[in-house]
């Protein structure tokens, strides 16, 4: 089944939450590469790799891509990565939710299903697009 987008998560509470593009520095490093990055590559990469209405709906392509990025970037594991996605709104926004989350978006061996799925080849797209979005915007 393929992934719901992190606009079709949300809920009426939101109402009256801030955003966290209202809340953040949006001059913080990650804010800006979260703008930058053209996500909608790695939907049309990945979203043939979900079948369609055969179990559970998968996560949200941004959510894996972003963790697995700033897990490289950080030098974290998958423990961790999700463990610090929790506690920095900066990593959230960078993942692509609208507001603060405070319960995990997901269990980290999610993380090692998604890369199995992927496989090398996917992780390979993953680096060479973060470094085209560096090229192009002189990062």
């Amino acid at each position: 089944m393929r992934p719901k987008s992190l606009a079709e998560t949300g809920s009426q509470g939101d109402l009256f939450r801030a955003h966290l593009d209202q809340v953040l520095n949006r001059e913080h490093p990650l804010c800006v590469l979260a703008n930058q990055i053209d996500w909608s590559v790695f939907e049309q990469e990945f979203g043939p790799l979900y079948v369609e209405n055969v179990g559970r709906p998968w996560l949200p392509i941004r959510l894996v891509v972003g963790l697995h990025y700033l897990k490289y970037a950080y030098n974290e594991s998958d423990e961790t990565v999700v463990e610090r996605f929790l506690e920095n709104p900066y990593w959230q926004y960078f993942c692509g939710f609208e507001y603060f989350q405070n319960e995990f978006p997901l269990d980290p061996s999610s993380l090692v299903r998604w890369r199995r799925r992927v496989g090398s080849e996917g992780m390979e797209k993953l680096l060479k697009e973060t470094v085209e979005t560096a090229k192009r915007k002189r990062f």
